[in-house]
């Protein structure tokens, strides 16, 4: 008699609230959230199990804790937005077969997208992309994800027509890939994707000459599309860093993996440096045609975008001109910690405008403009509370202030100084390149790259610190740095486009000692698998008073205390 062949048992799933539910082998996760969540509030999709991010498609095979996310969760809003975008160019390819769609930047609480070719694109062609974008929502259709070895994905993509994607995967170190078919049209995104289409039913489509922006709803803003306000200076410096692009003949990852394989990096650096150096002269020109008017100069932008280098090499710049700037800290106008605001989850928010003292700082500044002597205090952080009367501090006429913090923009922090007198400026990483046609490099990634370096360098904190930090941090900016950007009399893009290829040396042995056991081991994974597309630059050739040596050391600035 045949023994009875014993029957695979049950796989355990730890969810989020403890409860554990028994599945059978073989069980997606789909199932599994539809099982569970029948009615979510937004829609599920994807999955963190045992803290890595997966697609809803996939199956457990073993006892496991599983977190559903959706798009207030920052890989859910990574999802939404490769899901949107993988309908978009499927769009483009059926009802445009002979255009190509290029996914370039943020722009407006979307994507700036145009052909590839730069012809400007016409309003009925959009409105054709739309309507056949919301056909493919409407048919719900799957988005599966198929693995696949490098050397396919060439040929797959080569047959294709996305001659950018093949130039990529010449630098992929890992033999195989993930990509994705929606019926059958394939592409390749830099991450997973939501379980079908019809999971990112809330978009749109503005025209925006020359091309269009795709908006949806994000982190931020999980409750639809959020309000429109055009960013023209962004897009401008945009444009200005294309172009900065076209110079240095590196427009994707892997054109500059060439440049780095061919031995041509010194080159490389010396043009971005001095395309750096050139913009911030140029600044200091513009300052200098309106002395008779501008006293403070504002410095604002977001965390790692290298505003004080920045402030120190401008200050070089307007001495160039003959002029004397004299740095003034926003630090040290902390009020004493048990007055710092506290956030949502009851810790002090240092990064509110009201953490500052703002009536003794513009009393300060008046009588600074006036020619009368003052007492500017020190904050000390470790005991948190600021020592008044530190030193002494007036200003001739050769002098003109500089005020670096991420409230510059902010005309709170300097109401009772006439708008004539102030000169803001706007710094940030705005990353000028992208993976391929269809895979942009958020702006973010940059930055979290630099502040993880910076901390581990300069504030002794582990990546693992950084990135529990970050969520914070990109709170505060939405709050208090993004909706004044456009207030700026100029901005500054302090991103280089060689930067991630050094970077990535410092970064990669400090991510990869967060382990698997922290919900941050996710974005440690994310941000190592960006970084492997890159190949490394050394240190040697870059500058003493590039912003890049702000994050990795050796600078020649160091402290905002200049006085000439």
């Amino acid at each position: 008699m045949l023994q009875d062949i014993p029957d695979i048992p049950d796989i355990n799933i730890t969810l989020k609230d403890g409860k554990v539910v028994k599945v059978k082998p073989g069980t997606t996760l789909l199932e599994i959230a539809q099982k569970e969540y029948p009615n979510p509030e937004y829609p599920i999709l994807g999955a963190m199990v045992d803290n890595v991010i997966v697609d809803l498609w996939e199956q457990p095979y073993r006892d496991c804790k599983v977190v559903f996310i959706d798009r207030r969760h920052p890989d859910g809003s990574r999802m939404a937005t490769r899901g949107l975008t993988m309908v978009l160019v499927k769009a483009v390819r059926e009802v445009f077969p002979n255009r190509e769609i290029k996914v370039l930047h943020s722009l407006s609480k979307g994507l700036f997208c145009r052909w590839d070719d730069g012809i400007p694109m016409k309003i009925k062609e959009i409105q054709k992309i739309e309507r056949r974008m919301r056909e493919i929502i409407d048919a719900d259709e799957k988005l599966i994800c198929k693995k696949i070895t490098r050397e396919e994905g060439k040929e797959i993509f080569k047959a294709a027509g996305f001659p950018d994607k093949v130039k990529l995967l010449n630098y992929r170190q890992k033999p195989d890939m993930k990509v994705y078919y929606c019926g059958d049209y394939v592409n390749y995104f830099f991450g997973r994707l939501p379980p079908s289409t019809g999971a990112v039913k809330e978009f749109e489509l503005k025209y925006y000459p020359p091309g269009l922006i795709l908006r949806y709803p994000s982190t931020m803003y999980p409750d639809g599309i959020p309000p429109y306000r055009e960013e023209k200076k962004i897009a401008q410096i945009y444009s200005e860093h294309k172009h900065w692009a076209e110079i240095m003949e590196v427009s994707d990852v892997a054109s500059l993996n060439a440049v780095i394989t061919n031995g041509d990096t010194t080159d490389l650096i010396r043009v971005a440096e001095a395309l750096h150096e050139k913009k911030i002269a140029k600044i200091a020109d513009l300052i200098t045609e309106n002395v008779d008017n501008i006293k403070i100069v504002l410095i604002a932008g977001p965390s790692a975008s290298g505003k004080t280098t920045f402030a120190q090499r401008l200050a070089v710049q307007l001495r160039v001109n003959g002029m004397k700037p004299v740095a003034l800290s926003l630090d040290d106008y902390f009020v004493n910690k048990e007055q710092t605001p506290l956030d949502e989850d009851g810790e002090y928010d240092f990064e509110h405008i009201e953490a500052i003292d703002l009536a003794l700082f513009n009393e300060h500044l008046q009588q600074l403009l006036l020619g009368e002597e003052v007492s500017i205090p020190r904050y000390d952080f470790k005991k948190g509370r600021r020592i008044e009367n530190h030193k002494r501090m007036s200003l001739t006429e050769k002098n003109i202030l500089i005020v670096e913090g991420i409230h510059g923009l902010n005309n709170l922090l300097t109401e009772s100084i006439p708008n004539e007198n102030k000169y803001k400026i706007y710094v940030s990483a705005l990353t000028m390149l992208n993976l391929d046609n269809h895979n942009r490099i958020p702006t973010t990634d940059g930055r979290i790259i630099r502040r993880i370096v910076r901390d581990h360098q300069f504030r002794n904190h582990s990546a693992l610190e950084t990135i529990y930090r970050w969520p914070s941090v990109r709170r505060g900016e939405e709050r208090f740095i993004f909706p004044f950007q456009e207030e700026a009399d100029i901005m500054f893009n302090s991103a280089l486009i060689y930067e991630i290829a050094v970077l990535k040396g410092f970064v990669e042995p400090l991510l990869k000692k967060i382990p698997q056991s922290e919900p941050a081991y996710a974005e440690a994974k994310r941000l190592l698998s960006f970084t492997d597309n890159f190949l490394s630059i050394g240190t040697d050739e870059i500058p003493p008073n590039s912003i890049l040596r702000e994050f990795i050391g050796a600078a020649c600035f160091m402290k905002m205390d200049f006085v000439y």
